[in-house]
């Protein structure tokens, strides 16, 4: 059974939080986040000023920073965000606000093949 912890709403977090299982924030984090080999939720009301690294990124709420996923980044109806997004898939729902630059990362060429020219 997956686990899944949540930061509430009424938690206010400064410096590094690193989790080992799905993590969802409804309250405020400023520092930087890792939840590698698991997913983040971003819900409506929550305020991130941080650097994030998790397989999958949810964003419904308001982020100030760098998101990186090894998997996915979405960008709810609600999300607002301000930075640099790093995945190889991103998603952004109608409604969403984003402000910064992007950058689709693709899977890893195995070693040995190359491009011919």
């Amino acid at each position: 059974m997956e686990q899944r912890s949540e930061i509430g709403a009424s938690i206010v977090i400064k410096g590094e939080v690193i989790a080992h299982e799905d993590l969802v924030i409804s309250g405020r984090v400023e520092g930087a986040i890792s939840v590698e080999g698991h997913a983040l939720t971003v819900k409506a009301g929550a305020h991130l000023a941080a650097d994030v690294e998790a397989r999958v990124i949810d964003v419904q709420g308001h982020v100030s920073g760098t998101l990186s996923a090894s998997e996915l980044i979405s960008l709810g109806a609600s999300a607002r965000m301000e930075g640099e997004l790093k995945a190889p898939s991103l998603r952004m729902l109608d409604g969403a606000v984003w402000q910064g630059k992007g950058e689709t990362t693709g899977a890893a060429r195995p070693k040995g093949l190359q491009l011919a020219s």
